[in-house]
């Protein structure tokens, strides 16, 4: 699957650019995180790439089809869960499924039985014949998803598909994506960065509209300054060096963050003194923080 984008820019009422000059060629089977703060253009990028939104200037392609001029053979390839998107409160989770199989082109005993199917995936089998309006905030976000992978798009959409969801609901929803994503391309913003950790096999940072980085994990810790992250768990520990960041977690626990040479040039004095200690490698938490220089949530805007 291929997604291409060439300067691709979106401005607001004129004045608010929610993306900027944008470009990008990605072909990839498997799971393309998006990441960003509020505002970065998250939203906005994957309207646009689904056909629900025009850009300003620029273009974009999905499979070498252009998302404006070619809109309807693009829409025969995707499937989209955007972020607003609610089930109708009068129709069941099988009747929500099923209809937007057979409005696919699927029979109605095909559509039956892929949306039992998607259903049972995401725990909802008991919930078959419950009216949408007696769900819960997560039972309704995981109908939503069940509408789209119980479809054979080959690309999928998915606007932060795990808002609302507890914990162990979004564990569940990352296996099922894990094992759908061979021959698909899926496309998923969230503000979990676990998430896309965990999910991504590429993973793109936006900042205010623009294309902060783009790649696999690994190649995004390669280009930090702190790739290492030492957790000491003692009330002794004690350092002072301008080429590491010492974060004081609490009085018996430190994270330091620094380079590999910086971080295992510590190990020796941690075990003459018997302290505890782990080192890993920088989560995506980590590095977004080091890409951007704070965390995600300090920009007040709305994401478009």
């Amino acid at each position: 699957m291929r997604i291409q984008t060439s300067d691709l820019s979106k401005t607001y009422e004129k004045k608010y650019i929610a993306l900027e000059n944008l470009t990008l060629d990605l072909s990839l089977n498997g799971i393309f995180s998006i990441i960003g703060r509020n505002g970065a253009g998250k939203t906005t990028f994957v309207r646009i790439m689904s056909t629900e939104l025009m850009p300003t200037s620029g273009s974009g392609f999905i499979n070498e089809m252009d998302v404006v001029s070619q809109a309807i053979e693009v829409r025969q390839q995707i499937a989209v869960v955007p972020q607003e998107a609610r089930p109708l409160p009068w129709l069941t989770p099988l009747q929500t499924v099923s209809s937007y199989l057979m409005w696919r082109g699927y029979s109605y005993r095909e559509a039956n039985e892929k949306g039992k199917e998607a259903l049972r995936e995401l725990g909802l089998e008991g919930k078959e014949s419950v009216k949408s309006r007696k769900l819960s905030g997560g039972q309704k976000r995981k109908l939503m998803v069940a509408t789209v992978i119980s479809s054979e798009a080959p690309i999928v959409f998915l606007d932060e598909p795990t808002t609302g969801l507890d914990y162990l609901s979004r564990k569940e929803l990352w296996q099922l994506l894990s094992k759908m994503k061979k021959d698909r391309l899926i496309i998923l913003t969230t503000h979990y960065l676990e998430e896309a950790e965990i999910l991504g096999d590429q993973i793109m940072i936006l900042d205010s509209g623009k294309l902060v980085d783009i790649g696999k994990i690994d190649d995004l810790r390669s280009k930090v300054k702190l790739p290492y992250v030492l957790k000491v768990y003692s009330d002794n520990f004690k350092i002072e060096d301008n080429e590491l960041q010492v974060h004081p977690v609490s009085e018996k626990e430190t994270f330091v963050y620094g380079s590999a040479t910086k971080i295992y040039g510590l190990v020796p004095y941690l075990v003459t003194n018997k302290m505890k200690f782990t080192v890993e490698e920088a989560s995506l938490s980590n590095i977004f923080e080091q890409y951007l220089g704070g965390e995600e949530g300090e920009n007040e805007k709305e994401d478009w």
